[in-house]
């Protein structure tokens, strides 16, 4: 039953991003081109809405509406990435003309040209997510020299 609650509030935010053009190329275009700012005026809104809504959570500690857990918000530490990964996704955004946040909503319009977009996210997220559990998984172990096809073997590191 839960679930048909989430998909009903996303689709009225995806709807609510439909009717605020967010999801209409020409006004990202225009954006990025200097020449319309209505979308900027919808990103602006989200921001003031968004801090509001930091500010009132961490100023009342509500609890969560379904699971009643209280809502905690904890900051994320800076990664050296951050910015290099910022200008590929704002590059990427500004060639395909489509916002992550809004792929599916313009899918759901019938617009299938954001059809690349998703694989370019699929893709994207796939690589990064190879590349940073590689990271993790690197550990210095020693080279062994002499070690025999019998695991019971002892290995001598070098």
């Amino acid at each position: 039953m839960i679930q048909l609650l989430y998909i009903f509030l996303g689709a009225l935010f995806g709807f609510a991003l439909s009717r605020a053009g967010a999801t209409t190329y020409d006004y990202y275009a225009g954006l990025f081109l200097f020449r319309d700012f209505q979308l900027l005026q919808v990103i602006g809104t989200a921001v003031g809405v968004g801090v509001v809504g930091f500010a009132l959570v961490r100023k009342f500690k509500p609890r969560s509406l379904l699971q009643r857990t209280p809502i905690q918000i904890t900051p994320k530490p800076y990664k050296k990435t951050l910015i290099p990964g910022s200008l590929i996704f704002g590059l990427g955004w500004g060639l395909a003309g489509a916002c992550p946040g809004t792929a599916l909503v313009m899918l759901g319009e019938g617009k299938l040209g954001v059809v690349f977009t998703l694989i370019g996210l699929i893709l994207g997220t796939y690589s990064y997510g190879i590349w940073e559990t590689r990271k993790l998984l690197k550990v210095d172990v020693p080279e062994f020299e002499n070690v025999s096809q019998d695991r019971d073997k002892e290995r001598v590191p070098v």
